[in-house]
């Protein structure tokens, strides 16, 4: 099996709506290449190369790790992790605790640690209630025991366990290679972008090659466009993408702007949607501050507003609220509820999140 040289990067592990974690994490992978090729990206957050021969052009594998490290540290912004063993499995869980593992050295590496980093948590359950807890005494087993207690996935990950197979299933993401290299190698521009009446005119074409030659110097993120996409809050409708790449559901009637939205302010959109968004403060009719349980209802009707510490005005009507509950999967997840009130011939868009009030946007 080969070596290999893995690259994780923990605080990359997990992409985000706006696409930032996958942009910072191609400039890693950028940085990898510029000293070693071949790189491998395994998911988001975590790459591979082999390390054979970069080893023999730096002088040893621990002059490549140093060298990756720099570079992958630099690009990342924060601290990265790395590790030598034979195989991708080895070689990622090698990264985590920075550890170099002598050729050969692989199963003798792997044998004590727990059977939840296969990531079959019905497999580990049923192997601990038999007294085996860990990859050695897995490995231990019989092929064909395996096979005929566990079929093929079992037998997938009990090669893992005894360093024959390096490839453990469902650790590798095809998407978020395929993500990465589309970020990496964008769509060319079009030669020709629609004209006001339709069609094109010569000053669209030169106009679509100066911006493709901006492009070319700046890169793919340096001329953006706003795209209309699906969301809860008038901020995450708008989404800035590269100029000149297709044009995906995040466009008028597209897939990303249909319903379902559950918690979404209904049309029409704000005038402006505050970038800093103020603080405020709403109370009810008793002066008692009003809140959002979690069923979404309101403590008390709205009856007066402060922004950003200013005056007390009188909230002459008021609509919702809407709660959402955003990525409830993740540790990030979001839980809030946005509520419209008008206020002297001004209506805003408020939204409260950990009990807090602020103004969101403002419709005029």
């Amino acid at each position: 099996m080969e070596r290999l040289l893995a690259v994780r990067c923990p605080g990359l592990l997990e992409e985000d709506e706006a696409g930032d974690v996958l942009r910072v994490f191609a400039g890693v992978v950028a940085a990898v290449e510029a000293s070693c090729p071949w790189v491998t990206v395994v998911r988001t957050g975590i790459c591979t190369l082999p390390v054979r021969g970069p080893a023999r052009y730096f002088g040893g594998e621990h002059a490549v790790v140093g060298v990756v490290t720099a570079a992958a540290s630099a690009a990342a912004g924060g601290t990265v992790q790395v590790g030598v063993a034979e195989g991708t499995f080895a070689a990622v869980v090698a990264a985590r605790t920075g550890t170099i593992v002598g050729p050969g050295g692989t199963p003798a590496f792997l044998a004590p640690l727990p059977l939840a980093v296969v990531g079959d948590r019905d497999l580990a359950d049923v192997l601990a209630r038999l007294g085996i807890t860990t990859l050695g005494a897995f490995a231990a087993l019989p092929e064909r025991h395996v096979l005929g207690r566990f079929g093929a996935a079992g037998v997938a990950r009990h090669a893992v366990a005894t360093g024959r197979s390096g490839d453990l299933p469902g650790l590798a993401d095809p998407g978020a290679r395929r993500r990465l290299h589309a970020l990496r190698h964008p769509a060319p521009p079009p030669d020709r972008q629609p004209g006001f009446w339709g069609g094109a005119s010569e000053a669209d074409a030169r106009a679509a090659l100066a911006i493709g030659r901006v492009q070319g110097l700046l890169g793919p993120d340096g001329v953006v466009t706003a795209r209309l996409q699906g969301g809860r809050s008038p901020a995450d409708r708008a989404r800035d993408v590269p100029w000149g790449g297709r044009r995906s559901a995040g466009r008028p009637g597209g897939a990303g702007a249909r319903p379902p939205w559950p918690g979404a302010i209904p049309p029409p959109a704000p005038l402006l949607v505050h970038r800093d968004r103020p603080a405020a403060e709403l109370v009810d009719p008793g002066g008692a501050e009003v809140a959002v349980s979690g069923r979404g209802l309101l403590s008390g009707e709205p009856a007066r507003l402060s922004v950003a510490g200013g005056p007390w005005d009188r909230i002459d009507a008021w609509a919702g609220p809407w709660p959402a509950e955003e990525r409830w999967w993740t540790r990030g997840h979001r839980r809030a509820a946005r509520l419209q009130v008008v206020t002297g011939g001004t209506a805003r868009l408020l939204v409260v999140e950990r009990g807090t009030w602020q103004v969101e946007a403002t419709y005029g």
